[in-house]
Formats: structure tokens, sequence, C-alpha cells
């Protein structure tokens, strides 16, 4: 097999792409596989695993519209909420005071009086609005429906007391759009849903503009409109290939965000290309030009697209693009904003992660991560070019040595190249390891690089003395349509066997002990965990599924009912539940359980209304039947995911135990 490994990056000064790239290319050779300055030193300390479980300090920093104040999410008496500060003062304080569920994310008002935030209940995902008066820090559900969820769209720049949201308060399959008055509480329908409308886009002025319709086949098409009085006019049919309408968040081709003058209007397009590229289509004319694009990578969509193309307040046209390659990587689209970059690349040598700004551009949050300490924010200046230090977002993992993570890849045993990370112990060789497999959920989405909420694992893995493997297999987003579409009806199939494939490089490079590989996993995770322990259990010593599905017959039909506009896409890149019964079935471990070898944590949120909790414990109860051994964690008021920390410190006590008695790590007292 093909191996690279990536250690080192370096600034290019001389392009208008400048990014961290490869330094350096580390040679393999049978004896010694990783080539390393590293030094055999006494094992690293224990991290707590409270430090690793507990949210961060600060995050989800952003700045006030007016540029005055800054607002982040921070623990009050335990719980995350919403806090603010005037910049250049030290009066921090909380201003929302939710003492039974956590604040995740967050907007500003236009106006900068309001907080606005979605909250759903104990994990069900049935979203509501909330706005905070951030004076008199009043807290009001601005979408007080019952069995009603809602998702803000956007906000408008000439109504600042204006917010565009989705909801579904007439049809419980259908998001129209509404204008909603904060102020005053008024919500007035502006968009109605034909029945197939996936995601709404409003323009600066705050009218819906644009839509993406889910098609019966997979395929989808962009809708435009002059202003809320006009007709709809199909504007773009994309492909099934072209379209992953019913992602959450979205993915595939897709409209983010029109010019200030609404006569332009910005696209994610993969239209007669493999890979996803930012293009610029006239609204009278329907010409496309494309603004950055990369032959490999598509732009970048891992968090959610905040913090991925950058739009110039003043303008309103993109001025910086990021791909996630290796790394982060970020293109200038005009020679003000290559300023901007080489300003922002020299504060920090992270790769820039975040990056926030207030109306008129003249302030910047910026966020920088790395893989071996916490994120770091500044304040950044646009017309001077100056930053200051604002904080990190968890100081206290300065105190600890945490590991390196290292871009890999390898050909498959097809023939495709497939891209991953390993994250290894500090201050031990990279040789002979037990080896934890932990594979991303999805399955449409990608691991990347640096220390973030999805690869808090791979830290406590390698600092409890385990190396950590994630791969992006095939059907993992970022690598062109083309490596997603390799994974169509591949569940447990091919998507499984670029996952061995990565065992076994690992193994043959040196890396892992091929008698102590466990694999482990949330979500689609979850799932392969269990095909590991199912399909090819002679490959590991242990199991642990999060939340995973067991049945792909029932899972596609309850994410069918969660999400009815994924349909033609769960259908047809997995499998149809009634057509495609047999052939789901043979996919599925739950019909498998007498090939099962080893032991399994299985965990499970009670509230998750995508993987139901009958899914995990139709599985238990087979393996308790045939006396397979097995633990179940069962965890009420929680979802697709735990976010409690004190349950996230459970989970890690489970975890540690089961990894230290089968792969003879360490674990903490």
């Amino acid at each position: 097999m093909t191996v690279k490994i990536f250690d080192k990056y370096k600034k290019q000064k001389n392009s208008i792409v400048q990014t961290v790239s490869i330094l350096a290319l580390v040679l393999f050779s049978a004896c010694s596989p990783f080539k390393t300055n590293i030094q055999e030193e006494e094992t690293c300390p224990l991290i707590p695993r409270i430090v690793l479980a507990s949210p961060p300090e600060k995050t989800d920093i952003h700045i006030s519209p007016d540029g005055t104040m800054i607002a982040y999410i921070a623990p009050l008496l335990g719980i995350p909420n919403v806090w603010i500060k005037t910049l250049g003062n030290n009066d921090d304080h909380a201003v929302t005071n939710q003492t039974k569920q956590r604040v995740d994310s967050f907007y500003w008002a236009e106006n900068s009086k309001e907080i606005l935030f979605v909250q759903d209940n104990q994990g069900n995902e049935k979203w509501h609005i909330y706005k905070t008066d951030i004076k008199t820090q009043k807290t009001v559900d601005v979408t007080p429906f019952e069995n009603v969820t809602a998702t803000i769209i956007g906000t408008s720049k000439k109504n600042h007391d204006v917010v565009l949201i989705a909801m579904n308060k007439e049809n419980q399959n259908l998001f129209d759009a509404y204008k909603l008055d904060i102020m005053s509480g008024k919500c007035t329908l502006v968009a109605k849903n034909p029945g197939n409308v996936d995601i709404w886009l409003a323009d600066h002025d705050g009218r819906i503009r644009a839509a993406i319709t889910a098609n019966f086949d997979g395929s989808s098409t962009l809708l435009t409109r002059k202003d809320d009085n006009s007709s709809w006019v199909q504007t773009i049919a994309w492909s099934f290939e072209d379209s992953l309408v019913g992602s959450v968040p979205p993915q595939g081709s897709r409209p983010i965000s029109f010019s200030y003058d609404g006569k332009t209007l910005y696209l994610i397009d993969s239209t007669n290309r493999n890979t996803q590229s930012l293009v610029a289509m006239d609204l009278v004319t329907g010409q496309r030009k494309t603004l950055a694009e990369d032959k490999e990578y598509d732009i970048d969509s891992t968090i959610g697209g905040r913090a991925n193309i950058i739009f110039d307040q003043k303008t309103g046209k993109p001025s910086l693009v990021s791909f996630m390659r290796a790394r982060k990587e970020w293109v200038a689209l005009d020679p003000e904003s290559k300023k901007d970059l080489e300003s922002l690349l020299a504060i920090e040598d992270g790769d820039v992660t975040y990056v926030d700004q207030c109306a008129d551009g003249s302030k910047w949050i910026v966020g920088f991560i790395h893989d071996d300490g916490p994120c770091v924010y500044y304040l950044y200046e646009q017309k001077t070019k100056r930053s200051a230090f604002l904080f990190y977002d968890k100081p206290v993992l300065k105190k600890y040595t945490l590991a390196k993570t290292r871009p890999i890849s390898f050909t498959s045993r097809d023939g495709l190249t497939i891209h991953g990370y390993l994250t290894t112990p500090p201050n031990k060789s990279i040789k002979n390891l037990p080896l934890v497999l932990w594979v991303h959920g999805g399955p449409w989405w990608r691991d990347t690089w640096g220390f973030n909420k999805f690869n808090v694992w791979a830290q406590l893995f390698a600092n409890r003395g385990y190396a950590c493997l994630q791969v992006n297999f095939r059907g993992s987003t970022g690598y062109g349509k083309a490596f997603v579409n390799a994974g169509d009806r591949e569940w447990g199939g091919k998507m499984h066997n670029d996952l061995i494939d990565a065992v076994n490089w690992a193994i043959n490079e040196g890396v892992a002990d091929e008698n102590k590989v466990a694999i482990a996993g949330e979500s689609y995770g979850g799932y392969s965990a269990l095909i590991g322990a199912t399909f090819t259990p002679d490959v590991f010593c242990c199991a642990i599924d999060l939340w995973g599905p067991t049945n792909l017959v029932s899972l596609v039909r309850s994410i069918v009912d969660f999400r009815p506009m994924g349909k033609a896409k769960w259908f047809s890149r997995v499998g149809d539940p009634e057509k495609d019964k047999e052939f789901l079935q043979s996919r599925s471990s739950i019909f498998f359980v007498d090939n099962i070898k080893i032991p399994i944590l299985v965990v499970q949120g009670a509230n998750d209304p995508r993987v139901k909790q009958s899914e995990s414990e139709a599985i238990v109860a087979a393996m308790k039947t045939k006396g397979i051994p097995y633990e179940y964690l069962l965890f009420p008021g929680e979802g697709h995911g735990l976010v409690k920390p004190e349950n996230n410190i459970k989970l890690g006590i489970a975890i540690e135990k089961m990894l230290a008695k089968h792969l003879g790590g360490r674990v903490e007292n």
C-alpha cells in the first residue's frame, strides 16, 4: 500500500493561497515506519477525564453587529449559557440563565440588543427559538408552539428587529418560512412550502429569495424569485450525484448568500466537476463564474458554514474561502484579503478555523485551532491589521501535554486513496501500539485535523497509551462527489473494507499491535463498531457502539420519519426498507449476533429521535440471550449524543475500563 504521513507545515508567503502546507514527508522503512526525533521518556501524566469531558470555558465567540461587545458560551453553575462583555472592559456576565439544559449555539440580533438561541427538550430535536434581552436578561420563547420545530434562516441588515425562521407549524413534515419581529413577537408567513422545499435562503434585506427542493429521485432544484410577491423560477437542476439534500448541516450543491444588491447569488456548486467549488451566478443572465476551486477537495463544510467563507461586510462579496485538505487552508480572492490572510497567519502557527465579523467588517474575532493545545481567540482590527489576544477556549489544557495528530493516507484494496489522521501518545515511539479505530458519524461527514469537540476522544485515547486512527472512508464528504458516491449502498460493505484496510495499514507499518485493536465510534461509527464485531470479529478485541443503529431497515424508516426531505437520499444511498429489505438486513449487525466473539459496550440516549432506543436494546437482548459479554449504558434525558458533562464523564469511565482491560492501557482511578 502507498503510505503518506505529513508532519510539518509552513506558510507559503509568495502565493495568494496563504495556507498551512506540507513541509516534510516522513519516509518509511521496514524496520522503522516512523522516523521521529522524539526520544523515549516517561509516560505523560494522566489528564483527568473531567478536564477533557467538561465543556470549554469559553466557546462559540461572536462580536456584536455594532462592534462594541462580544458574546460567548460559558458555564453558569455548570450549565453552558451565553455571556457577554464590552470590548476593552472586564465586565463579563451571563445574560441567559438556563438551569436544566445547555445553550449550544446562538446569534446576535442585528440590533445588538438581543441574543437569539435555539434549544430542544432533553435531546428530542424539537427546536424552539428563544430571545434574551441583554439588559433585562429576560428570555422568551418566540416560537411557543406545541410539537413544533423552528430554525433560524437569517437576519435582515435592513430591518434589525427582523429574523427569518423556518418552522413546521402547519405540517410536521414541511418547514414554511416566516418573518419574525423579535420585539413584538409577531410572526408572518412569507413563503409557503409547496411540499418539497428542504432549504430556504434570505437576501440581506430579509426577503426569502432562494430555495432548494428535494426531488423524488434524489436530485435537487434551485428556485429563485425577485421578491416576496414574485413567482418562483427554476434556476438550476442539480443531479442526484451533486445533491445531498436532507442533510444536517446542509451538504452538496446549494446557495449560500446573495450580494448586497441582490443581483448575484453565491453557490457551492459541483456541476460538471468533481469537487464543490465557490461560484457566483448572475440572476439576470444565469451565467455562473467560478471564484475558487480545488481539483481534489471540496469547499470546507465541516463547521456548518460559518467560518468557511468570509464575506466582505462592505460589498457582500466573498473575500476568503477555505478548503479542508489535510489541514484547513485558505484562499484569498482579492489583494486586500490577501493582506488580511497574511496578517492572520502571522498571529499563530495553528489553523485559522473561526472568523466572526461585526456589521461593518472593521473588527473580527479569529480562532486558531491546534492539535496539541486549546483553541485561542484574538480580536483583529481589519484596517490596521493588528490583533490582540482574547483568551483560550480551555486554558486548563495548557497544564498538560497533549498528543500530536498527523494526516495520513493509504491506498485501499480497490485503488482508492483514503485519507485520515493518526494521533499517538506523547513521548512514546510510534511502534507496535495498542490501537483504537475511531469511526466518524454521518456518514456524510469527515474527520479533520486539530483538537475540537469531535476529536476529544482521540486525545483521551492517546493520553491513556493508545494510538487513535481516524479514517475518512469512502462516502465521507470533502473529497469530491465521486468519493461520496463511492459509498452508495456500501454500508457494511466497501465502507467497512476501508476501515479494515486502515487497520492493516497500521499493522503493516508497525504502528499497531495486531492483537490489540479496538473499534469505536458514534452514530454511523457505532454502526461500524457493531459491523466490526459481527462481520470481522477476528480483527478486533472489543467494540464500543455509541448510539449506533443495529438494523438498517428500521433505521432508514425512522430517519425518513424524522427528516422526510432526506427520503430519496437514504433510499438511494443506503437502501429502500421495503424494496431492499433483504439487502439491508444483510448489512445489519442484529442479524449476525452469532458471529460476535468480543465484548461490546453499547451506549444509547433515551430520547434519540434518529437511532431509537429499540435499536440498541434489540442487540443487547440478543447478546444477553446468547451469553455474549456486553455492557449497556442508557442515558435518560439525552438524544443523539451526550451533552451533559456528568454523562460524558460516566461514559469516559466505562470506555477507559473496557480499553484498559482488553488493550492494556492506563485508566484514571
